[in-house]
C-alpha cells in the first residue's frame, strides 16, 4: 500500500470514531498519524519490511497507529476499521463528504433525525427540518443543500493522483507475469481526467486463466464482480472497480484507443469511419463491402487512426473538444512536457505553514533540474498559517539576497509572497513592501462566500495593482471537496490580458485550479499561464507533474506557459510598465 492509501485508511477511522463520540485524543492520534505518513518522504511499506520498530521514530505516529501500520502493509485490510464500517451504514460516509458536514455534524442529523442517505438529508433541507437541529440554522441547510450534489460526485470518482498509486501497484502487480506480452491502462485515467470513476485494464497474454487468477490477488482479497472468458471486474478495498481486458494482438490498438474514449471523441471516429466505408469498434477497423468486413488496422493505434486520415492524438486531447480542427488544418499542438518547465513560482517554507526550510527547498528544487524557485509563503491575513509581516517577510527576502550571493551557477531563489486579497478589497501588505518582491501572487483565502460582483472585483482590483505578477488558484475550488467561488471569469481574463498579469494553475490534485476548459480560455485570450505546485515540502515539489497533465488536456504548449522561460525571459513578460514605473 502506498502512503496516502494508509493515511486515507486512518483518517476514516478517526471520522468513524469522531461520529460515535469516542475519546477525541485517540481520534487526534488516528488524525495526525495520517498526516505524518502522508507527508513522509519515506515508504512506509518499505520501512515495515526492512523495521518496523522505526516508525514509532517519526513525529505524529504513536505505538497503536504505527502497530496498525504493520498490519495494513503486510494484510491489505485493517480489522477495527472493518468493525467500524459494520456498526455505521456505509451512507453516512457521503454525508460525511458534504462541504462543512464532518463527523459530528453528520452524527447529529443520523441520531437526532434518522437520516443516513444523500436523498433523505435533500428532502430534509428542502423541508427546513434541518435548522431545528441544535446548532444549525437556516444558512447551515442552504450550504448543505449546496454541497450535497458534491459529495455525491466525490463518492463516485477519485483524484487521478490516487488513481495513479494504484495504476503504479497494479502494474507492479501483473508485471511479475512473463504469460503478459502488452500492458496498458485505459479510460479517463490515460486522458488524464482530474477524477477518475474506474480503471480499464488492457493486455495481450498467453495464458488467460493465470492471468485472472493473478489480477484476483491485487491488494489484499479484492472483491470479484464477475470473470468471463476475457474479462475480469474487481473492486478493491477502497470501492474502486478495476476491469481487466484480455484481447488478442491484432486488436490491440484498436482496443486502446476504444477503451480510452472519451464516448464523444469516439463518436466523431465512428461518423469518420462510416463516411469511409469503414467500420471502427474495440477489434480493429474494418472495410464494409456488402456483407463482407475486411480487416484493415487494430494492432496499433497509430494504424487505427492513420486508417481514417487522422494523426494520433494525444489521449489528453480526446474529449471531442478541438483536436479535430486541428488535425484538419495540421495545427495539432505540440503539448507540453515536464522537460520544458524551467522554475516554480509558489513555494511554501516553515516559517508559515510549509514543512521544509529556506535552504532545505532550494536545495530539492536544485536537485529537480529547476532554474529558479519563488519562496511565495503567505502574508499575515492567514494567520493560521502563521503568515509573515512586513518586517518578518522583509527579513526573509534579505536571507534570500544572502543565499543567491553565496550560491554558485545558474539557480536562483525569487522573492516572493502569496499575499492576500482582503476581504474589503486591496491587498495585505503595503505597496512600499510589495514593490520590493521579484514575485508577487495575489490569493484569496477569505470571504469565498462573497457575492459574484465583489469577489470578481476584489480580484480585479489585484490584477490592476502595479506589484502583482499573477492570481493564484484563481477560482478557489478543491476537486470534489469545495466547489469554485462565483467569480466572473470573462472580466478576469480581459483585465489579466490588459494589464499583463499571469494566471496560475495550481498543480496540487486537489486544486488543479484553473481547470482545463478556463486554462484553454486563458489562452484563447493570450494569456501566459503559471504552472506551480504550491509546494509546502520538498516532496510535493514533485506535483509539478499533475499540473502539467492538466495543461495538456487544455492544449497547452510550451509557449503558453509561462515558466518554461528563464527567469530573464520571465521578468520581462511580467515588467512593462509596471516595472518602468518602480523605476526597475
Amino acid at each position: 500500500m502506498t502512503n496516502s492509501q494508509i493515511a486515507d485508511v486512518f483518517e476514516l477511522v478517526a471520522d468513524l470514531l469522531e461520529f460515535q463520540d469516542e475519546n477525541p485524543f485517540r481520534v487526534r492520534a488516528y488524525r495526525n498519524g495520517a498526516r505524518a505518513i502522508r507527508n513522509l518522504g519515506d515508504s512506509v511499506a518499505a520501512i515495515v519490511q526492512d523495521d518496523p520498530k522505526r516508525l514509532q521514530q517519526v513525529e505524529g505516529i504513536g505505538k497503536a497507529v504505527a502497530e496498525k501500520c504493520e498490519v495494513l502493509v503486510r494484510t491489505g485490510e485493517l480489522p477495527q476499521l472493518k468493525k467500524l464500517q459494520d456498526e455505521i451504514p456505509e451512507s453516512v460516509l457521503s454525508i460525511m463528504r458534504i462541504p462543512g458536514m464532518g463527523p459530528k455534524k453528520t452524527a447529529a442529523v443520523y441520531h437526532e433525525l434518522g437520516i443516513a442517505t444523500l436523498d433523505d438529508l435533500r428532502t430534509a433541507c428542502q423541508q427546513g427540518r434541518i435548522q431545528a437541529i441544535k446548532g444549525f440554522g437556516k444558512k447551515t441547510e442552504q450550504t448543505i443543500l449546496s454541497g450535497i450534489d458534491l459529495a455525491a460526485v466525490a463518492e463516485q470518482r477519485i483524484y487521478w493522483a490516487t488513481a495513479d498509486e494504484i495504476v503504479e501497484q497494479l502494474r507492479q502487480h501483473l508485471g511479475e507475469l512473463t504469460e503478459i506480452q502488452q500492458l496498458e491502462f485505459a479510460g479517463s485515467y490515460r486522458r488524464g481526467r482530474e477524477t477518475v470513476g474506474d480503471l480499464d485494464v488492457l493486455v495481450v497474454a498467453s495464458r488467460a486463466d493465470q492471468v485472472m487468477d493473478h489480477f484476483a490477488r491485487f491488494s489484499g482479497s479484492p472483491k470479484v464482480m464477475a470473470r468471463g472468458d476475457t474479462k475480469m471486474s474487481i473492486r478493491i478495498a477502497s470501492g474502486l472497480q478495476i476491469d481487466l481486458r484480455i484481447v488478442p494482438p491484432e486488436s490491440f490498438g484498436a482496443a486502446l484507443q476504444y477503451f480510452t474514449g472519451s464516448k464523444e471523441h469516439n463518436v466523431v471516429l465512428r461518423t469518420r469511419a462510416k463516411q469511409r466505408g469503414l467500420k471502427i469498434n474495440e477489434y480493429g477497423v474494418y472495410r464494409v463491402e456488402g456483407d463482407q468486413e475486411k480487416y484493415v488496422a487494430g494492432q496499433r493505434e497509430q494504424d487505427v487512426y492513420a486508417a481514417l486520415d487522422l494523426p494520433w492524438f494525444p489521449p489528453e486531447l480526446r474529449e471531442a473538444r478541438h483536436e479535430f480542427a486541428w488535425a484538419e488544418t495540421g495545427d495539432l499542438p505540440e503539448l507540453i512536457r515536464w522537460e520544458d518547465i524551467q522554475g516554480d513560482l509558489h513555494a511554501h517554507t516553515d516559517e508559515t505553514d510549509g514543512r521544509n526550510s529556506l535552504d532545505e527547498m532550494a536545495e530539492a528544487a536544485q536537485d529537480r533540474g529547476l532554474k529558479y524557485l519563488a519562496i511565495t509563503d503567505h502574508s499575515k491575513r492567514v494567520s493560521m498559517a502563521g503568515g509573515l509581516d512586513e518586517r518578518r517577510l522583509l527579513d526573509q527576502w534579505e536571507r534570500i539576497d544572502r543565499w543567491n550571493e553565496r550560491a554558485s551557477g545558474e539557480f536562483r531563489l525569487l522573492k516572493g509572497i502569496e499575499c492576500d486579497i482582503l476581504e474589503k478589497g486591496g491587498l495585505d501588505l503595503p505597496d512600499d513592501v510589495l514593490a520590493q518582491a521579484d514575485w508577487v501572487l495575489a490569493s484569496i483565502h477569505y470571504g469565498q462566500r462573497q457575492p459574484r460582483e465583489q469577489i470578481t472585483a476584489r480580484i480585479l482590483e489585484a490584477i490592476r495593482h502595479p506589484h502583482v505578477s499573477a492570481i493564484a488558484h484563481p477560482t478557489g475550488r478543491l476537486i470534489n471537496q469545495r466547489p469554485p467561488y462565483d467569480v466572473d471569469l470573462d472580466a478576469v481574463f480581459a483585465a489579466a490580458r490588459q494589464h499583463g498579469k499571469l494566471l496560475e494553475l495550481n498543480a496540487n490534485p486537489m486544486r488543479l485550479d484553473l481547470d482545463d476548459v478556463f486554462c484553454a480560455a486563458a489562452k484563447s485570450h493570450g494569456i501566459p499561464i503559471a504552472i506551480n505546485t504550491d509546494a509546502h515540502s520538498v516532496e510535493s515539489l514533485d506535483l509539478m507533474r499533475y499540473g502539467i497533465l492538466q495543461a495538456r488536456r487544455a492544449g497547452l504548449t510550451k509557449a503558453d506557459v509561462a515558466n518554461t522561460r528563464t527567469w530573464t525571459e520571465l521578468k520581462k513578460m511580467i515588467g512593462g510598465k509596471q516595472r518602468k514605473k518602480r523605476g526597475k
